[in-house]
């Protein structure tokens, strides 16, 4: 009896080693077609002695198959309507066990598990090979829109409210005030995600922190799929001594150079006026001495 069940055990250990079930997670962006990997490291294949099915892992589904390969040619037969016109096997890879699918055009409804099935009919039919692959779909979010307010050097101590808005992304995102001065996070007042048609989202948030000396404000939108951490910051926007003092020397250039353009103008204005009084002068006399 311990005979028998540890030869059991040890042909159990064999069978999981030579069908290993392969896992890997695969990233795409919303709309890009998706490659969702299948490869069989063994001899060489003969296509009409195999059967190869891509399926839904969750055996809870009405229909699972997404595509099937029978004998070295597809069969749409059993296809779910779900995946019609939409899957593609390489079929120049498939001979060296490249049994990968094109998913085009990929939406949130493909994000499932998929399991990819071969078989091999020698003497009876027998599995060789299977692998699973998680579909994560995801959309970068634009670059977001930091805005606040515009401070006097007395505001200190008052309270200030910024906002942050990004869009366009898939999932939803994780969303950051930061206190750049030191790195410490702020809890935000406001936080709206907005469901959209394409089924991507937009984030609406907003922070109110009482005004300091220096302040420097970052919001950050976290997309953890693909791994992508956008920001805006802000810094404070004061007046000081330096940009007043700027501002009254532009001031004072400005009244110099209206005031030797006044000079300028009136010094042409007394030429003309001499050169009209000369040429009336000189006409009268001329009429003087005809008469």
């Amino acid at each position: 009896f311990h005979f028998s069940y540890g030869f059991l055990l040890l042909l159990l250990h064999i069978l999981r080693a030579v069908i290993a079930l392969e896992e890997k997670v695969i990233v795409s962006k919303l709309g890009d077609n998706a490659t969702l990997s299948c490869i069989y490291q063994g001899k060489e294949l003969h296509l009409k002695n195999l059967r190869v099915y891509w399926q839904i892992a969750d055996d809870q589904e009405e229909c699972s198959v997404v595509h099937a390969l029978i004998s070295g040619q597809d069969n749409e037969s059993e296809q779910c309507i779900h995946f019609k016109n939409r899957t593609q096997l390489f079929w120049d890879r498939l001979e060296n066990g490249d049994f990968s699918l094109l998913l085009l055009n990929v939406s949130q409804s493909d994000e499932r598990v998929y399991k990819c099935v071969v078989m091999q009919k020698t003497e009876y039919t027998k599995v060789i090979h299977q692998a699973e692959v998680v579909l994560s779909l995801a959309a970068s979010y634009s670059q977001p829109i930091l805005s606040g307010p515009t401070r006097n050097s007395d505001s200190t101590g008052e309270e200030l409210t910024f906002s942050c808005k990004s869009g366009n992304g898939y999932p939803e995102p994780n969303v950051y005030w930061i206190n750049k001065t030191d790195n410490s996070h702020l809890p935000s007042s406001e936080l709206k995600i907005t469901p959209h048609a394409d089924g991507t989202y937009s984030v609406f948030s907003t922070l109110k922190v009482k005004a300091t000396s220096n302040m420097q404000i970052e919001c950050s939108i976290e997309n953890k799929i693909l791994r992508e951490n956008l920001s805006a910051n802000y810094t404070q926007q004061k007046q000081n001594n330096g940009s007043s003092t700027e501002s009254h020397k532009n001031l004072e250039k400005k009244g110099r150079g209206a005031q030797a353009a006044g000079i300028i103008s009136i010094v042409i204005l007394i030429g003309l006026l001499a050169v009209l009084t000369c040429w009336l002068w000189k006409r009268r006399s001329s009429k003087l001495v005809s008469y």
